[in-house]
């Protein structure tokens, strides 16, 4: 039969798997990095997914398809729930358990490792707030700024955060799967227009979803026409650094 269903160009996708979670059919699946219509009898054509979609990749179309199966969809949706560990969604939000020692005091232990394990942590935020969304565009703060753009899960994952990548920089984090990065792309266009930037280091989760921040900074770059110094790093959920 001829029917409305979802279309998604790979070229446009960059996995960030917002339509997976829009999708309560789930008929979209994040597959080596890009969206994919995993069967046409999941999809009822209504497009729920397509104004989650910040790069334009999804789009209605007609053509001929199977007829979407409710019944078909109701049986998924209870396989996944038994199956538990399975996850077809987005990568980012798999549930897993993290194993870590457990940090407990043994006589094996140096009197030098106590001392540097107990030793005073102190803050190198230099500015607030450090919310992308409340960023005032003119701050002053900004102006000849080494930028750190982050992730906000990067933070909890990688342990010496505060050290290794928000000393000498100011901070601004997001997330780029439950904000607008449409939004933030406009105002880093900003600050890149309104201010003499330095640098900018880029910290991003290896899930997916994680790349629309990168792709908000650079975008932002080319919108304003100013091309800065730019590193990127990629953390692991088990707190390592990738690249």
């Amino acid at each position: 039969m001829k029917r409305k269903i979802v279309s998604i160009d790979e070229t446009k996708c960059n996995g960030c798997g917002l339509c997976v979670a829009a999708c309560h059919e789930g008929a979209i699946e994040i597959i080596d990095g890009k969206a994919k219509l995993v069967s046409d009898e999941y999809c009822d054509g209504l497009g729920n997914c397509l104004p989650e979609c910040p790069t334009g990749a999804i789009q209605i179309i007609e053509r001929e398809a199977a007829e979407f199966n409710e019944e078909a969809v109701r049986k998924r949706m209870m396989g996944e729930r038994k199956k538990g560990p399975a996850f077809c969604g987005c990568p980012g939000a798999a549930a897993k358990r993290l194993e870590r020692p457990d940090g407990s005091r043994n006589n094996n232990v140096s009197i030098e490792t106590e001392e540097i394990r107990t030793a005073e942590l102190k803050s190198e935020l230099r500015q607030w707030p450090v919310q992308l969304n409340l960023i005032n565009v003119n701050a002053d703060y900004l102006e000849g700024a080494d930028l750190l753009i982050a992730a906000d899960c990067t933070a909890y994952a990688y342990a010496n955060f505060h050290k290794d990548f928000i000393k000498g920089r100011i901070t601004l984090i997001g997330c780029p799967k439950l904000d607008d990065c449409m939004y933030y792309e406009e105002k880093l266009t900003e600050i890149l227009r309104n201010h003499d930037i330095r640098s900018i280091t880029v910290v991003r989760m290896e899930v997916p979803c994680c790349s629309g921040i990168t792709h908000a900074v650079k975008s932002a770059m080319l919108n304003s026409k100013v091309i800065v110094p730019y590193r990127e790093i990629v953390i692991s959920t088990e707190g390592d650094i990738l690249s």
